[in-house]
């Protein structure tokens, strides 16, 4: 039973989890809210569920623009000439320029996957394969839909950190899927996707989780979890939750080398060693911390 989750995160399936809004990344809450509407729209328009989520996620600050919250727009498409619907008006490449405003985030995506297949400059990506994301990334930057010289990388980087390929091989009917445990259907890997950051594998506590499920679903011992997550065993565990399925890393992601974490109001360090998944004594001595050091929102924690 030893690391059962790599066998069922080959074989992962979508759910609708309600996550609790202290304590977890608005990137996380975004790919939660959002993986389901990319999916639909990878199975009728062909383009990657990861393309669609990175956009997404880049697009609209993980749904915490202006645009996305005003106008449900996530993707920064403008209102051109051929525009006959609501927009906001934003400063961008001029101090006025128009964007399409929807009524809902589902008519924010299914224009964006319209807006790839009626321009005829896009074209060309849909001969890739569904799964070759990085493609799709560094086509989207050549076809021009940014003015960003590493938007192509970018993308990939979002898609590699969050491991959004793996809905890519997403297929009709799969998201209902169960596996046997111990001679019954187990529903756990029905409630939970696995997710991959800076190479580790991880879940998010939903409601009714316990350390003791978890780890007899999972193949990892209960003593071995709180190990990977830095956890006393005195400490409950929430709704939101990271819990890695591995041992975290003593760094980050390299790609991360030089870019510092702003801390946000709230934030804990220990917050921030599990959102990149990297070892919580390794942020104090990247940073010279004090023991009894309490993050203020505006410091710079450095991650690798």
């Amino acid at each position: 039973m030893k690391h059962r989750f790599l066998v069922f995160f080959v074989t992962f399936i979508t759910s609708t989890t309600l996550f609790a809004q202290s304590g977890q990344s608005v990137q996380w809450r975004y790919i939660e809210n959002y993986k389901d509407m990319a999916i639909d729209q990878m199975r009728r328009y062909q383009i990657p569920a990861s393309i669609t989520l990175a956009q997404g996620l880049i697009e609209s600050s993980a749904g915490q623009s202006r645009l996305a919250i005003e106008a449900h727009n996530h993707f920064g498409i403008k209102a051109g000439s051929n525009w006959t619907g609501l927009y906001i008006v934003m400063a961008d490449d001029t101090p006025y320029d128009r964007f399409r405003k929807y009524d809902t985030d589902d008519e924010s995506y299914e224009d964006h996957s319209r807006f790839l297949c009626n321009n005829q400059r896009y074209r060309p990506l849909f001969k890739l394969k569904l799964t070759d994301y990085k493609g799709w990334a560094n086509g989207l930057k050549r076809c021009g839909y940014a003015t960003n010289p590493t938007y192509g990388a970018m993308l990939i980087g979002v898609i590699e950190r969050y491991n959004l390929q793996q809905f890519d091989t997403y297929t009709k009917g799969r998201h209902h899927s169960s596996h046997p445990s111990v001679g019954e259907e187990s529903t756990f890997f029905a409630r939970h996707i696995v997710y991959r950051v800076n190479k580790t594998y991880m879940i998010i506590a939903v409601s009714g989780d316990t350390w003791e499920e978890i780890a007899w679903e999972t193949g990892v011992s209960v003593k071995k979890l709180l190990k990977y997550n830095e956890r006393p065993k005195d400490m409950p565990l929430n709704i939101g939750d990271i819990i890695y399925l591995e041992k975290k890393p003593k760094k980050a992601d390299k790609s991360l080398k030089g870019v510092p974490h702003v801390v946000q109001p709230g934030e804990s360090l220990y917050d921030i060693a599990q959102h990149y998944a990297v070892q919580l004594k390794t942020l104090y001595k990247l940073n010279a911390l004090a023991p009894d050091y309490v993050p203020q929102p505006g410091d710079l924690i450095w991650l690798h």
